[in-house]
Formats: structure tokens, C-alpha cells, sequence
């Protein structure tokens, strides 16, 4: 019901989650494919595993959703609440080895998130929100458990922008796309473009390193939600692009509208 008091466990399970992860990571460790393709690793499998054991053990009531434990929409449409995870948040980075992968996990309450927390393990760095208490960044000691997220914590906010000033934009480093491409063209006047992976493109426009990020391919639920959360807090917003609010576990797919992040900016 405290939704502050949740941020301390679930930036832990993150946290235990990220350790495993950098365990495989560079150690070339096995790839399967997905039935979509897409790539998966015993570090997704361990990770989602952490992340499992610790939100039950947290709250066994609350079910969760996670890339690497579906659930059938039979079961998960009568859900209210629950968490949503992506164990491993670019796969695809942690095979090129570029450090640009996080851990995300969300609360979703009535089809809306109410906190989300991101971590990025190379770096030991955690982003965390939850609903009308503000974003937040801490660099955390990789070896020392943190007693208070929040005493040493940087309060994040946007940018405060026009479609005239000079843009920041920020787009997939694995996915490009030729209409994506179109739509800053046509809609930005002024920008230089800046490529990344993961959620961290949202974490960049909540602490104000970009200003603007366009998606135009797929992306799934569990892969924006925490980001969401974070830079709504932070002063943002996310909208689909006929600028519709973006809703989750609203309809059997998992697979999210193309979306706009932004900081305070009017297109």
C-alpha cells in the first residue's frame, strides 16, 4: 500500500539480479533463440529467476509477468495488479558486449504503472520512481549493500523544451528504422541524434541527456513500463503516437503501440 516502502526490496532484487547477469557477461555463454528469434541467454533465465524469488517472497500475492514467464491472457486479464518484468533488457547489447543492458521492473495498478526501477549492472547505476514521489538516480557501491536508496540519491528531472530548440533525439542502437528516420525529419527542426540500447533511452530523457525518443518498431510492455514510470516522475511523458495514453495488460498482446517519450516538450 506504501508504494516508497516498496522501493528498497525491489531495487535489492534488481540489484541480485544485475550481479548474475554480470557473472555471464563477456564469458561468450550460450544463445538460443526464442520462437520470434529473438535471443536469450542463461543470464536472462537466471536473472527473471532472482527477480521471481524475490517479489514472492516480498508479496506472494501479487502475480507477476515476465519476459521470460508468460502468462495466458485468460488468467492475467482479471489481474488489478501486478509486477512487470524484463529479467534482461537488451540481450542483444550483452552479445556485442557495449555495457548497454539493464534490468527492469514495474508495478502496474489498474493497467497504469505506479513504480518502476531500472538497473544497469556494468555501471552499478539505479533509477527508481514511484507514482507522484519523484525519479531518482544512485550510484551504488557494487560491493555494499545500500541501507537508504534515497539519502545519496540524485532527483531527476527533464529538460524543458520546443520543437524550435536545438533536440536531443535518441533512438535504438539494434533496431533502426526508416520511419523513424521520416518523422524527425519532418517534425524536428534542429537535432543531433544519439544512439543507445535498453531502457536506457528513458532514463536519459528523465535526467535530461536527451529530449526526445521516437519508437516506430514493436517493443513490449515489460520493455517500457518501469521506463515510463521514471519519466513521468521526472517531469516527462509517454504517449502513443496518435498521442493516446499507453495502457498495459489492457488486450491479449503484450506488444506495446509505437510510442513518443519526451521530456516538457509540445511537437
Amino acid at each position: 500500500k506504501n508504494l516508497k516502502n516498496l522501493i528498497h526490496p525491489v531495487c535489492n532484487a534488481a540489484i541480485q539480479a544485475g550481479k548474475i547477469i554480470n557473472k555471464y557477461y563477456k564469458t561468450k555463454t550460450d544463445i538460443f533463440l526464442k520462437e520470434d528469434n529473438s535471443p536469450l541467454t542463461q543470464a536472462d533465465l537466471e536473472s527473471n529467476q532472482v527477480i521471481k524469488n524475490s517479489l514472492i517472497k516480498l508479496n506472494k500475492d501479487i502475480p507477476i509477468l515476465s519476459e521470460e514467464s508468460l502468462v495466458d491472457w485468460s488468467i492475467r486479464k482479471n489481474w488489478e495488479t501486478y509486477w512487470l518484468v524484463d529479467p534482461l533488457d537488451g540481450t542483444k547489447e550483452v552479445i556485442k558486449e557495449n555495457d548497454e543492458f539493464t534490468v527492469n521492473i514495474a508495478l502496474i495498478e489498474k493497467n497504469r504503472p505506479v513504480l518502476g526501477v531500472i538497473y544497469v549492472p556494468v555501471y552499478a547505476l539505479i533509477y527508481f520512481s514511484f507514482k507522484n514521489g519523484g525519479s531518482y538516480k544512485l550510484n551504488i557501491n557494487k560491493d555494499k549493500k545500500v541501507k537508504n536508496y534515497f539519502k545519496h540519491s540524485i532527483k531527476l528531472k527533464t529538460t524543458t523544451k520546443t520543437v524550435n530548440d536545438f533536440l536531443k533525439v535518441i533512438c535504438s542502437r539494434s533496431h533502426p528504422n526508416d520511419e523513424f528516420e521520416k518523422w524527425v525529419k519532418k517534425n524536428i527542426k534542429k537535432y543531433t541524434l544519439i544512439k543507445k540500447g535498453s531502457a536506457l533511452k528513458f532514463c536519459d530523457i528523465a535526467e535530461g541527456a536527451a529530449d526526445l525518443y521516437p519508437r516506430f518498431k514493436p517493443t513490449s510492455e515489460w520493455d517500457i513500463a518501469a521506463g515510463h514510470m521514471i519519466i513521468i516522475e521526472a517531469g516527462g511523458k509517454l504517449e502513443s503516437i496518435d498521442k493516446k495514453e499507453i495502457l498495459y495488460n489492457s488486450k491479449e498482446s503484450v506488444i506495446s503501440p509505437h510510442f513518443i517519450a519526451s521530456c516538457k516538450l509540445e511537437l
